[in-house]
């Protein structure tokens, strides 16, 4: 069943083996969210897309002025082929389920994001990722810029900063976004 009969995708963001460890001690616990509405979104037949950011053998994509992603190039990290960019092996894709590699914060940024949801007719998006204020609020932004509608789950979303995250949930996404839980978002659906 759609939501509202407009074709909805969950996008699961940067929930690769290089950035699931941000989680903290208890990884498992805390990606259970993610499972959770990954699960849900199978059984209501929505698509569900995986998004990486992952860089070309010596990382023509990284600009020397870049703060945050021209680090990485000086690690030798980060590189599609690199276990570090593969999706976490509790939240893999089945299927035909895309991944996405994506060179910045946005999922759209030199991504063919933005084709795939225009040539499956996708209306609304639904967030989760690591992290909120990066991937998360990066392509909150675009995709409103975009005019597709939006739903960000609070609890399948992360930021190192709790203070960030919660500021960035209770203040800024919703000029944006319907802000829900996991379990919220599931009794949309039913």
């Amino acid at each position: 069943m759609q939501n509202q009969g407009k074709k909805t995708a969950l996008l699961i963001m940067d929930l690769q083996n290089g950035i699931v460890s941000h989680l903290g001690e208890n990884i498992d616990e805390a990606l259970i969210p993610y499972q959770k509405a990954i699960k849900t979104a199978r059984e209501h037949s929505l698509p569900v897309i995986f998004v990486r950011v992952g860089f070309s053998e010596g990382y023509p994509e990284i600009s020397p002025r870049n703060k945050t992603f021209s680090a990485i190039s000086k690690y030798g990290a980060m590189t599609v082929h690199d276990q570090a960019t593969q999706i976490h092996e509790s939240v893999q894709p089945e299927g035909n389920e895309p991944v996405i590699t994506k060179y910045r914060f946005s999922s759209f940024c030199g991504s063919n994001l933005e084709v795939l949801l225009r040539a499956q007719q996708i209306e609304t998006l639904v967030l989760s990722g690591i992290s909120t204020s990066g991937v998360v609020l990066s392509t909150l932004r675009e995709a409103a810029d975009k005019d597709f509608e939006i739903k960000v789950l609070e609890d399948a979303c992360f930021d190192p900063d709790p203070e960030v995250h919660r500021v960035l949930m209770e203040k800024v996404f919703p000029n944006h976004a319907d802000v829900l839980t996991v379990q919220s978002w599931i009794a949309t659906l039913n």
